[in-house]
């Protein structure tokens, strides 16, 4: 957990857009469609946009909000209680970043969320790969390097998800859901509909 908890021990979001650049205006304008309720609508290019900017300030907020989720779990995500990264028994994920560490290895939960946190941070902050000067040409595989990590942070909601928020725990109860239920029906309903 060093990425979350480095020196103050209190939760700070990595990657800021700074406000009055594209990206700051790209990242509202996926804030305000999210709420439509319709995902296809609210994850689509806006009309004269580039792909590989879109793409980039939806990854550094899925980061942003995958890092505030998981902190708000983090005493309940421990070596213990998550000795294996997992999603449910059918989906055991083991680490590697191609780099420093290039056989997968078999790590708990909490050390494969810091490993993955941690790499997807250099990631965002390498300039070669996600620029945040108008101008830089992103890189020619970049919609790869992006889904590499897409994939690799929802692997963070599905583990959250199937270990600490399934109802077979009774983590969350039916009523605490209520308020959100036409929310969630829409969202798990194709096309919010």
């Amino acid at each position: 957990m060093s990425f979350l908890f480095r020196s103050s021990k209190t939760f700070k979001p990595k990657k800021n857009i700074p406000e009055g650049t594209h990206q700051y205006d790209l990242m509202k304008h996926a804030a305000a469609t999210l709420g439509s309720g319709n995902l296809r609508n609210a994850v689509q290019l806006p009309d004269g946009e580039d792909l590989n900017e879109w793409v980039a300030v939806n990854t550094v907020d899925f980061f942003n909000q995958i890092n505030m989720l998981y902190g708000t779990i983090t005493e309940f995500c421990t070596e213990d209680s998550c000795s294996i990264m997992s999603a449910g028994p059918k989906y055991e994920y083991h680490w590697a970043d191609g780099q420093t560490v290039k056989k997968p290895i078999k790590c708990s939960a909490p050390k494969y969320i810091d490993y993955l946190m941690t790499w997807v941070q250099d990631q965002l902050d390498d300039e070669t790969l996600f620029p945040s000067k108008i101008g830089v040409p992103f890189p020619k595989n970049f919609i790869q390097i992006a889904k590499t990590i897409l994939k690799r942070l929802f692997r963070v909601y599905a583990h959250i998800y199937h270990q600490h928020f399934s109802e077979e725990f009774n983590l969350i109860d039916r009523r605490e859901l209520a308020p959100l239920q036409d929310l969630i029906d829409k969202l798990i309903t194709k096309d919010g509909r």
